[in-house]
């Protein structure tokens, strides 16, 4: 039987053309609504597997511990509950989630906004400077939190980084490493594919479309610019449904 014929639908069902992400720190955030007073979770906790990326140094392209990194994956209850949903949905295919990062420290924030991505890109780019530089980095990294009025996605305990694998094994086929900082790393990447025949970009197209419908259907939005980026109740969230404000604002966990 083909393990996958539960979701079949969702592999066939396209992404639609990406919304702009530019401008969603200026939504408002219901800082006295009940949902911002729900504590950090541990994933593991609702049954949802990982590993924090940045914790180790089997982590390509970086190949080492991120200064600030933490081993835990913590998420705000509201959206461990409906990673838990995705999971049930997964299992009939004996597939499951898998984390990458879930809240963040802002200083693992700072260290690739600041550091490591623009020495990145200037290497590869030795004219890139100034704002143009900037413009490129926020692409694929936000700035760190500025102030409570506009906390980086990750901060707030809304925001995950995921993909599917099977279930206690090896991770479905993307298409890209997680964090690669280029356009193959867009989420709609492979829906535009040539005429060139390629069972790789097929497989890859019709993973990320059954992870994007998986997670939007829960309540997720996604981040155009990153396949394995979802969020439930932050900034970034509000303004791809449409919501009248963010459910949540940065939060703080002691390891």
């Amino acid at each position: 039987m083909n393990p996958f014929a539960s979701l079949h639908a969702l592999r066939d069902k396209p992404i639609p053309p990406p919304s702009p992400k530019s401008g969603y720190r200026t939504v408002s955030i219901a800082f006295d609504g009940a949902s911002n007073q729900e504590p950090l979770v541990h994933a593991r906790d609702f049954g949802v597997a990982g590993e924090n990326f940045y914790a180790s140094d089997r982590n390509p392209p970086y190949y080492q511990r991120i200064p600030g990194s933490i081993d835990a994956l913590v998420i705000r209850e509201g959206a461990a509950r409906r990673l838990q949903q995705v999971n049930t949905q997964l299992a009939e295919a004996d597939l499951e989630l898998f984390l990458f990062d879930a809240w963040r420290p802002q200083a693992v924030q700072i260290y690739f906004h600041d550091k490591w991505l623009p020495a990145e890109l200037k290497r590869r780019d030795p004219s890139l400077s100034g704002a143009a530089l900037l413009a490129e980095v926020e692409t694929y990294w936000a700035a760190p939190s500025d102030g409570a009025d506009a906390p980086s996605p990750h901060s707030t305990g809304g925001a995950v980084d995921l993909t599917i694998r099977w279930r206690g094994g090896d991770p479905i086929w993307m298409g890209s490493l997680f964090d690669d900082a280029s356009t193959l790393a867009h989420t709609a990447h492979f829906e535009s594919m040539s005429d060139t025949f390629s069972f790789s970009n097929e497989e890859a197209r019709a993973n990320r479309r059954l992870l994007y419908w998986l997670m939007r259907d829960t309540g997720f939005a996604s981040n155009p610019t990153e396949w394995w980026h979802f969020s439930f109740g932050d900034q970034m969230w509000a303004q791809a449904t449409g919501a009248p404000a963010a459910l949540y604002g940065g939060a703080d966990f002691a390891p």
